[in-house]
Order: structure tokens, then sequence, then C-alpha cells
């Protein structure tokens, strides 16, 4: 297994722009996960040849007997959970440049010794970009020495399925954005876990070391939509209903250095 402060690199050459889809809080096995929707844009993802996904955690419900989830209202057990997530993502296997576990998945780890992120991985053959809490990403465009504009774009993004409770969106923003700021050098923050899908672009004064200046670099903090309809613990906890399920996506430009959030 690879160590979280191994930066996954990949390359996109001469594109306009990639679209990167943040995947996370599907939590199949549960009654009112939206695995049909989910695996529709999946088949949607497949057939555009710029579309991209980072696999932020909570795929699976993964309930155990000791877990808030009543395990006797699971629509499947745990191994055919994993089984069936493996099976939808096998189609965009190449486009998913990393994979990170959620408290759901984590719990298996210290109760059974086991992941089923990793499993789905494993299954996948794709325990390269696997990491177990967060993955950092160095995703470059262009084409540095190239007949075009004779450079590349180089985005840095860090991807984690966070923590902490959901009831106030405020408190996940603010969680978020002073995680960014503690980590230099990197423009994009992805977490997931809040079930509430969000972007805010900010920006940091970074010290341009070539040109012996403070120069101002844009920033961006995401948070990824979920696959759940509302019921279930959300009414019992009485919890406010989220977003409707579905993912939001980041866009890398290619032609010059930008990127955006289309929520």
């Amino acid at each position: 297994m690879r160590k979280d402060s191994e930066a996954i690199w990949r390359s996109f050459g001469m594109v306009d722009s990639i679209t990167i889809y943040p995947l996370a809080d599907v939590h199949l096995g549960a009654e009112e996960s939206a695995m049909p929707a989910f695996s529709r844009l999946v088949a949607e993802i497949a057939a555009d040849p710029n579309a991209y996904v980072v696999l932020a955690g909570d795929l699976l419900d993964a309930g155990l007997k000791n877990s808030v989830t009543n395990v006797y209202r699971a629509t499947m057990p745990p191994s055919q959970q994993k089984r069936e997530m493996a099976d939808t993502l096998k189609i965009i296997r190449d486009k998913i440049l990393c994979i990170v576990p959620g408290n759901h998945e984590r719990r298996s780890v210290s109760e059974v010794d086991d992941c089923p992120s990793y499993d789905i991985a494993s299954k996948l053959d794709l325990e390269d970009v696997y990491r177990e809490n967060m993955a950092v990403l160095r995703l470059t465009m262009g084409d540095r020495g190239g007949h075009h504009h004779n450079r590349d774009y180089r985005y840095n993004i860090v991807v984690m399925h966070g923590t902490g409770g959901g009831s106030h969106p405020g408190a996940t923003v603010n969680r978020n954005e002073m995680y960014l700021g503690g980590m230099d050098g990197i423009d994009v923050l992805i977490a997931a876990h809040a079930h509430k899908p969000y972007a805010l672009r900010g920006s940091k004064l970074v010290f341009d070391i070539a040109n012996r200046r403070m120069v101002q670099r844009p920033t961006l903090s995401m948070c990824a939509g979920s696959w759940m309809n509302y019921g279930g613990y959300p009414i019992a906890a009485q919890m406010r209903p989220v977003a409707e399920p579905g993912a939001n996506k980041l866009v890398l430009h290619g032609t010059r250095f930008r990127f955006e959030a289309v929520v």
C-alpha cells in the first residue's frame, strides 16, 4: 500500500480541458442509496473522453452489527456491496485518478481487518492509486516545448473523505478551508462526508522565487455530492434534507492556468 505522502502523477497532453467528477457517499447497500442514478452517471462518464473521476469514500454502506446503520435493513451484505461497486466502476477503470476510503469503509478495518475500498481497488487493478487517508494528485496539461503555447499547466489536488458532523454547512466549509490553508502548494481540496455539495474559491499569497516577489495564487475547496435519498437515519436524527442525489464537477483548463467548479 502506497503512503499518503506519495503523489499520483498523470499527464493529459494537449486538451482544451478535462472534467473531474468527485464520486462519494453512494452508500450502496443502504435502503436510501440512489444507486441506479449513480450507475447512469458512470455510463455518461465512460462515454466522455475528457471526463475523469476521483473516488472519495463511502461508496459502500458497509454496515456492521455494531454500526449506527441498521444491518437488518441492508439491501445486500458488505461482501456483495464491494463486488457490485467494482463491477459498476469497471467501465471507467482507466478514468479513476485516485481512491480513498470513507468512514463507513474504515470501520471494517478496525473490526475485521479488511478495507472494502482497497478490495475494490485490487479488483480493478488500481492499488497504485489507492491511498489510506488522502490522495495527492499532480495533474499536467499542455505540451512543454511543443509548437503551440510552449508550456504546460500543472494542478495540485488533494482528495480525502473528510470528517466531522454534517448538521451545519458552515462547519464543513470552515474545516475544509482551514485544512487547505495548511497545505502549501495545493490548488484544490476535494472532500466528501457531509453530503452537502459546495465549492468555495479563495487564494493564497505565494512567494515567487524566480521573479522575487509575492504573488496571489487561486485556491478552491469542494465537497462532493451524495447519492442518498432522504429517509431513515437523517429523519430520526432531525437532520434537514440535503441536495438531491448527484455530483458536482471540477474543470481544469489546458490552454491557460484556470480551474473552476460546477455545482
